[in-house]
């Protein structure tokens, strides 16, 4: 018998599984680009960048809007309309996410409270430039922030081509940056030169990517913490294995420390993924990379629904397929995952390029605590108060001051009492 390419886990050896995005020495190495980014600006980008072979020594750091609009002009009008389409989807669907965020006003004793919903001024977005370019995450970040109402966007992108720059054209973009890794978080977050200091930075990458973005945090909110890619798809013995095959190697190309994982009700249907990813491999272009990621990879048997999604909840992937019969009750039922899609249709593939929501999701299990880039990251919510007649709340808080030992505060609350007004 044959070893099988994803190991046999059971759910116990599966809950010891290390998962960690960044370690210490990592934060050491990447911090020191950080800090020369910060005190030397796009001068240490460039040599940053030339040093790691993402740009020629005469190549150019930066595109203008220009550059970016040249560059669509260059493009066939189908690649044009492909990128509009794709585009057009991302941008309607963080309309929506937008118009459905509002200000509120409620009434408080004496007066008046609410909030505001106001976009950041300036944001960065990151998208890979690696092993593939992605320009689908130049359009998921950068249309995304526009669609929040952010006033200046940057692109930050190793080794651009045409198609990038057009993207960020299309997108939006006021500019982009030819840098990739730790000196282009670092750029985008302290700005240099053409390159605005950003409040906001977002968008996919490497682990030295992920440390950088830890780094900067301090200094800007950032969206996430990710790590290498995961794909959890949850089946029975409806599921097809070989679109179950398909959809981990999907996953599995993208990085050789992605991790495709199947959770199955049914024995044989892991027999048969695993006769069909050897198939499958056969003919694969990027079979190298989805061999490797495949290690990391797992299949786990499981005797219920119940026990599933369980397991599922613990794992908290960043894409979680569901290929049941009947998928409807495990949709009320997850709970922790970056995306979600429904039946054999709805392909994680499809969310990779453009049906709507974002593809930039939580990784490594922090699907828990946070959920996948939208207009969210974009905005702040501020909160107001005026008041006429504080009476009720001037006495309030005087008594809770006191209550808590701070007497400048109780006063500061009673030196309202001039501004009561008479009964």
């Amino acid at each position: 018998m044959t070893e099988p390419l994803l190991r046999r886990l059971n759910p116990e050896q599966v809950d010891r599984l290390p998962r960690r995005a960044v370690d210490q020495d990592l934060l050491a190495l990447v911090s020191r680009i950080v800090t020369d980014v910060r005190q030397n600006g796009l001068q240490a980008v460039r040599e940053h960048s030339i040093r790691l072979g993402d740009l020629p020594g005469d190549g150019a750091l930066i595109h203008s809007r220009t550059d970016l609009v040249a560059a669509w002009e260059t493009l066939d009008s189908p690649v044009q309309e492909l990128l509009e389409r794709t585009v057009g989807r991302i941008r309607s669907f963080a309309e929506a996410q937008r118009h459905s965020l509002s200000s509120v006003e409620v009434g408080v004793p004496g007066g008046r409270a609410g909030h505001t919903v106001v976009p950041v001024e300036r944001a960065g977005c990151y998208a890979p430039g690696g092993r593939y370019p992605l320009p689908s995450s130049v359009l998921m970040t950068a249309a995304t922030a526009r669609a929040a109402g952010v006033e200046t966007v940057w692109v930050a992108s190793p080794r651009p081509g045409p198609v990038t720059l057009a993207a960020a054209a299309v997108a939006g973009a006021d500019g982009l940056l030819a840098a990739g890794g730790a000196q282009a978080i670092a750029a985008l977050a302290f700005g240099g030169d053409d390159v605005p200091a950003c409040e906001v930075v977002v968008g996919p990458g490497n682990q030295y990517v992920t440390a950088a973005k830890q780094l900067v945090s301090a200094d800007v909110a950032i969206d996430m913490l990710a790590g290498p890619s995961e794909v959890l798809i949850l089946a029975d013995a409806s599921a097809q294995a070989t679109l179950v095959a398909a959809d981990l190697l999907a996953q599995a190309e993208h990085d050789p420390q992605a991790m495709p994982i199947l959770v199955s009700l049914d024995r044989d249907l892991i027999e048969a993924v695993d006769a069909e990813l050897k198939l499958q491999l056969k003919d694969l272009p990027t079979a190298d990379i989805a061999w490797a990621a495949l290690k990391n990879g797992f299949s786990v048997l499981v005797p219920d629904l119940d026990a599933a999604l369980s397991l599922s909840d613990r794992l908290a992937p960043e894409h979680l397929e569901l290929l049941l019969s009947d998928p409807e009750e495990a949709t009320r039922r997850a709970r922790n995952y970056g995306a979600l899609f429904i039946g054999p249709a709805a392909g994680e593939v499809l969310g990779d390029y453009g049906a709507g929501p974002n593809h930039v999701l939580p990784t490594g299990g922090s699907a828990r605590h946070t959920g996948g880039l939208s207009v969210l990251n974009f905005l702040n919510v501020r909160s107001w108060l005026r008041l006429d007649d504080p009476a009720q709340l001037c006495a309030d808080a005087a008594a809770l001051a006191r209550l808590e030992g701070l007497e400048a505060h109780a006063r500061a609350a009673e030196a309202r009492k001039p501004l009561l007004k008479k009964s």
